[in-house]
């Protein structure tokens, strides 16, 4: 087993290789998508052996560095995400084929094959690294192969700006796992998770390090702002990947330092509980506001961060008083990551296939796609139905998870701590409101860009290939099956949450997840009965058709005999209502004139909503940084005799340092 799992793992780098030895125009231009498909059949085997069967693979060998070791393992928790990454990695592979082809750009190509390949390979040696240093380099080559992928298109300025501005995010987020992994190292003797088990008295000052370390790769609100920077400027397939799979990573991160941990205090559960609040509210209000479909995306990731995030901090406080309540809420969060990669990963394929075909992703400039990319909007129309959480669609079933748990702490009688219930009603109310928001989003993006007229030429074209419509349907099947198929999956999701921290399943930890599922089965019964209803009536309306004479006439126009894409509403106009509601927390600048009088002339009308932290901290902070680096910069003439002073008063400075 542990030489198909590192065979998996090999096979990404070597055919990152190869993808660049080959092309992408020869018949090495199927090697990414196949190398990814045959790498995750051989992690099939090692998946069943650790998730259904509860074994553990491990592999140690020593290596030339002074500290660490080459240790992996695929435990439970590591088996999920990588059960996560072997769904979603084919198909973004098969479509990055398709969306990178006709672009007559072979060299371009050949690297992005690359990147996309180290990228896989790297989330999946963070996944199953069990030492500190092997970790750290991991999450480097991941990082790396991330940038790459940024600045794909990097002759434009703003991509540019947006690979900088990941870059940075990352590696501020990258010294605090530095610091957090050198603390316990220094403390254990050794970087072998094994060792660092138990982290004793030091675990409330890793804990913060994680979240902040963690948290700026899955894009915690206050530590996002690479996300909506960088997938608008990633090829379509490297963002599905990054915000399907790597930000999970972060995720996984603060899973492995709470199975760390012998006892979770309750601060830790609040500060998750906050952080998730606040980045599923803020992250989907922003989402509701944004005019560029990606960019949407983007802020629905750190909302979708947000209920996972709720999840865990409902499951770290109700384990101290109820082990089933904490059962249930990780096994929510759980999974909510796996179906968050799958509709997510879906979406960003779908608006890369937009963009390509109408050669925009503005919404205000789409509009009518429905009739020419039909596949591609049935598609569109499923994963927004799963993303908004509605049954029978595998968003739903995490969050009902999630809901049930929060559900449990404020019964009456049922948990003992009035804060607890509080947290409950919080966490409750949260996700109604996100959910509504949500829905929100996706109405306008469905609608803007799929309803109505096409409001420019280029949004007036031919369905994509099959080369991108394959992958994006496969996905999209996947998220029908995983929510008619709840139950089972809350059961699984359940048995991975155990293995998050030690409870004692004798206690019948388990037992209110049965429950559970089979509450969830009745819902997808009904679902099922619903929709089978649907259908139905649809064939014997079609039937009841078949003889007779249907006349199509125009669609109403409000009164007008002939309206156009401009007597439409755009997604700025949509939107306006939560823009106006929520002004006072976006910090918007806007920009324009609005109509005046009876007869009024041309109006205009911009807003940015770049977002609170980028306006009041993160812009402050490095305009200052940048001054600062002004400054410093007046030291380089480029002349060797001062130089040569610089270094004589250095070694005169350190000299009386050492005489003081």
């Amino acid at each position: 087993m542990e030489f198909l799992l590192l065979g998996s793992v090999a096979l990404y780098f070597l055919s990152a290789l190869g993808s660049l030895s080959f092309g992408r125009r020869s018949p090495g231009g199927w090697i990414v998508p196949l190398s990814s498909v045959l790498s995750s059949l051989m992690a099939v085997l090692p998946l069943v052996s650790v998730l259904a069967c509860g074994s553990i693979l491990d592999f140690r060998v020593p290596w030339g560095f002074p500290v660490g070791s080459f240790h992996v393992r695929m435990d439970m928790l590591s088996g999920w995400f990588v059960l996560i990454l072997s769904l979603v990695s084919p198909a973004v592979a098969l479509y990055g084929r398709g969306y990178l082809s006709n672009r007559g750009e072979t060299v371009r190509g050949s690297w992005t094959g690359f990147f996309l390949q180290m990228l896989s390979g790297g989330i999946f040696m963070v996944l199953i690294s069990y030492d500190g240093i092997l970790f750290l380099l991991s999450w480097e080559i991941m990082s790396m192969a991330a940038f790459f992928l940024v600045m794909f298109d990097h002759p434009r300025e703003e991509n540019r700006r947006a690979g900088w501005i990941y870059l940075v995010a990352t590696h501020l987020g990258t010294a605090f796992l530095f610091f957090m992994f050198f603390l316990l190292g220094a403390k254990a003797g050794s970087f072998d998770l094994d060792s660092l088990l138990g982290l004793g008295g030091m675990a409330n000052l890793v804990f913060p390090l994680a979240i902040v370390g963690f948290g700026a790769k899955a894009g915690f609100l206050g530590l996002h702002l690479w996300l909506p920077e960088a997938h608008p400027a990633a090829p379509s397939h490297g963002s599905a990947l990054m915000s399907g799979v790597m930000v999970k990573t972060g995720i996984y991160g603060v899973l492995r330092v709470l199975a760390m941990a012998q006892e979770w205090p309750q601060w830790w559960g609040w500060l998750l509980l906050i952080l998730g609040v606040a980045s599923g509210l803020g992250g989907v209000v922003h989402s509701v506001v944004q005019r560029d479909l990606k960019r949407l995306l983007a802020f629905c990731t750190v909302e979708n961060m947000g209920i996972i995030l709720i999840g865990l901090g409902i499951g770290v406080l109700g384990t101290g008083y109820d082990r089933s309540v904490g059962v249930i809420a990780m096994g929510g969060a759980l999974l909510h990551c796996l179906n968050h990669s799958l509709f997510k990963a879906g979406l960003f394929m779908a608006a890369g296939s937009v963009i390509k075909t109408a050669g925009t992703g503005d919404m205000d400039w789409l509009g009518g796609l429905c009739r020419t990319m039909p596949r591609t909007g049935t598609a569109f129309l499923v994963l927004c139905l799963s993303v908004c959480g509605l049954p029978p669609f595998n968003g739903f079933v995490g969050e009902f998870l999630i809901y049930t748990a929060s559900y449990l702490t404020v019964v009456p009688g049922a948990m003992s701590s009035v804060g607890l219930r509080i947290g409950g009603f919080v966490a409750i109310s949260s996700l109604a409101l996100v959910g509504g928001l949500a829905a929100m989003a996706f109405l306008k993006a469905y609608g803007m860009v799929f309803l109505g007229f096409s409001r420019s030429d280029g949004a007036a074209k031919a369905d994509p290939g099959s080369d991108m419509v394959v992958p994006m349907s496969s996905l999209t099947i996947l998220c029908l099956v995983l929510g008619l198929a709840g139950s089972a999956s809350i059961l699984m999701a359940g048995s991975v949450a155990t293995a998050v921290h030690p409870l004692d399943l004798s206690l019948g930890s388990l037992t209110p997840l049965a429950e559970v599922s089979k509450a969830y089965l009745n819902v997808s019964f009904i679902s099922f009965v619903l929709f089978g209803a649907g259908f139905w009536l649809w064939r014997l309306r079609a039937r009841l058709q078949r003889d007779r004479t249907v006349s199509l006439g125009p669609v109403w126009g409000c009164g007008y005999g002939n309206p156009s894409a401009r007597m439409q509403y755009t997604g700025s106009s949509f939107s306006q209502p939560v823009f106006a509601a929520f002004r006072s927390f976006l910090r918007s600048e806007v920009a324009g004139s609005l109509p005046e009088g009876y007869f009024p002339g041309p109006s205009i009308f911009h807003a940015d909503t770049s977002g609170v932290f980028h306006r009041y901290f993160y812009g402050p902070l490095f305009g200052t940084v940048m001054k600062v680096v002004g400054e410093a910069r007046k030291l380089h003439h480029g002349g060797t005799h001062l130089y040569v002073f610089y270094v004589f008063a250095a070694l005169v400075a350190v000299l009386l340092w050492s005489l003081r």
